[in-house]
């Protein structure tokens, strides 16, 4: 190797220039954490919230399977009904989150006080239940002067009843509008954590975007990336809010969807902001659900099987489910997207595995993604790491993740 020609100072002044840079970045973009992101977070309103939640919703889920199943094996390109079925019977909710927001409203404070406190008790339940969700918590009013103090005694009345932090536990923050706002939460959470003798770094959050000034602030910048790297750590996750989001937008409420171009938009933001932080981006819902006629249910049904396929192919690996009904499109839709994405993935990550040619020569931040999806399917349950084996046989999960940069899958998984 022919020696520089630059002085050795030169490297000097760039290392002292570059050095605390690559540290920074480093600290701030740390990758894929080593946990599963869930399909889905279900939402139900603390009114109605029990232990037996997520196998009714299944049960429930079922039925409407089963009655309209000429319907649903029409979205079915991937043969994949059958084992959501399965699903839906043992392990149907993946996330779970009780909400004293919108979905409850405003109520005498003993109501809620009860209703946290049975919440507490029923997140402590499921978070020890092997077919239970998987990630669990609330979502309460936020933080505004006018809900601050409800909020926090919402939450550590759910705290003291569960005995701690649940396994998995989560609360979401509704309505970020300024970072300061992030700040407050980390604070807050370490306040709750030093008054309720709790593990320092155990409570986490997520931050629900459903205001325009969360995507484009007063001076211009974009509010959510701040936003994440303030949270300092606890910080699990972004959830859009399509219908506040749309509305502060000005969209007429009967254009309000998950595919409005603001809607594009703001998740567009919201998946750059979070890329490369660890931190997981969730779609929102959809407010039309499989009831009524059968025209209306059939409607419905084909909407939320789209939507979420949509949502899959644009990079949102997670979204909202809002009715017992979403969960056999939701499911259908997710093993499918999966299913036809190893048969095109899994060969291209054997080329590349094998250093191979071909009519696509795979860089390795492709080889990266296609690993990224494949692994997301086994994950998923849409497929088992031998179906794998089967189409890349020295793709077993092991090397996934080493070309994805995760050295394992643990989150409590159940």
């Amino acid at each position: 190797m022919t020696a520089s020609r630059l002085p050795s100072d030169a490297f000097e002044k760039l290392a002292q220039l570059l050095d605390p840079v690559d540290a920074r970045l480093e600290s701030q973009y740390p990758g894929n954490r080593d946990e599963i992101q869930p399909v889905h977070t279900v939402y139900v309103s603390a009114a109605d919230a029990s232990a037996d939640t997520p196998r009714l919703w299944g049960e429930q889920a079922i039925r409407l399977l089963d009655a309209h199943a000429h319907v649903i094996a029409g979205l079915d390109a991937e043969n994949a009904l059958g084992d959501v079925r399965v699903l839906l019977g043992c392990n149907p909710v993946q996330d779970l989150r009780i909400d004293f927001e919108d979905g409850y409203g405003r109520r005498d404070d003993a109501e809620e006080d009860a209703a946290a406190s049975n919440a507490g008790r029923t997140l402590a339940t499921i978070s020890q239940d092997p077919q239970g969700p998987s990630w669990c918590g609330i979502r309460f009013k936020g933080l505004p002067a006018s809900e601050r103090r409800r909020s926090i005694r919402t939450l550590e009345l759910v705290l003291d009843a569960a005995g701690g932090v649940p396994s998995g536990f989560v609360f979401t923050v509704p309505k970020l509008r300024a970072v300061e706002q992030v700040t407050a939460t980390v604070l807050l959470c370490e306040e709750l954590e030093k008054a309720h003798g709790l593990a320092a770094g155990s409570l986490r959050f997520e931050l629900q975007i459903e205001s325009p000034q969360a995507v484009i602030a007063a001076d211009g910048a974009v509010a959510i990336a701040p936003a994440i790297h303030r949270a300092e750590g606890r910080l699990t996750g972004l959830h859009y809010g399509t219908y506040d989001y749309s509305a502060a937008c000005g969209i007429a409420s009967q254009f309000q969807s998950l595919e409005h171009p603001v809607a594009d938009h703001a998740k567009a933001v919201m998946l750059a902001a979070a890329a490369q932080t660890g931190v997981w981006v969730c779609d929102g819902s959809t407010q039309i659900a499989p009831v009524g006629t059968s025209d209306a249910i059939h409607d419905a049904i084909r909407r939320h099987h789209r939507l979420v396929r949509r949502s899959l192919e644009r990079g949102y690996y997670q979204g909202w489910d809002m009715h017992a009904g979403h969960l056999v499109t939701r499911w259908l839709a997710t093993f499918g997207f999966y299913r036809s994405a190893l048969a095109a993935a899994a060969p291209r990550v054997q080329a590349y595995l094998d250093r191979r040619g071909g009519s696509v020569m795979d860089e390795p931040a492709t080889a990266q993604a296609l690993a990224a999806v494949i692994l997301r399917g086994v994950e998923a349950g849409a497929f088992a790491e031998s179906d794998v084996l089967a189409l890349a046989p020295a793709a077993d999960v092991a090397v996934l993740r080493n070309l994805v940069g995760r050295t394992t899958a643990n989150n409590g998984v159940n």
